[in-house]
């Protein structure tokens, strides 16, 4: 399988997060790597374990995927309540306090192939460094990009802590 440990997205010091299902989800795993490019961020995930995509069944449900995917506020991917797991990550980052859809945690939604994700892309709207010690999340619907202030992507499946990555 490819790795993004392998020095294909990164070249010199890594920032990352180790993701981890909690109660909903609880066979996802993956990497999210960023790298600090000129002009901004170079952002990899890779993860597996994956809900497989499910329409909605009714008008006023949600479906399961493609799923949302943000950086979170604060550093804890504490589960709290089961059934509602990782509240203590706060809410999206959002440093320069926009409207959802242009929070500098607002990244693109993950399709799962078979439970496998992977993906990559830029963003000019963080360093690596700014966002040491927050997390990431995935979530179980997509995000809409309008409802404020998180994008009604529902229940949160996965979690990781942003921390130094050195090889």
């Amino acid at each position: 399988m490819y790795s993004l440990f392998n020095g294909t997205c990164f070249s010199g010091k890594k920032v990352a997060a180790y993701i981890k299902g909690g109660p909903l989800a609880p066979h996802i795993t993956g990497w999210v790597l960023f790298e600090d490019v000129p002009g901004g961020t170079m952002v990899c995930v890779q993860v597996t374990g994956l809900p497989p995509y499910r329409p909605a069944k009714h008008e006023n449900d949600n479906p399961i995927g493609p799923h949302g995917f943000h950086i979170h506020e604060l550093g804890s991917c504490e589960i709290g309540n089961p059934a509602n797991p990782f509240q203590a990550a706060g809410q999206h980052w959002n440093p320069a306090h926009q409207p959802h859809g242009n929070h500098a945690g607002d990244f693109p939604v993950l399709f799962s192939n078979k439970g496998f994700a992977q993906m990559s892309f830029f963003t000019n709207k963080f360093k690596p460094a700014d966002v040491v010690g927050k997390s990431v999340i995935i979530h179980e619907s997509p995000d809409d990009y309008r409802t404020q202030p998180a994008g009604n992507s529902g229940r949160r499946l996965a979690c990781g802590i942003i921390d130094w990555y050195w090889t």
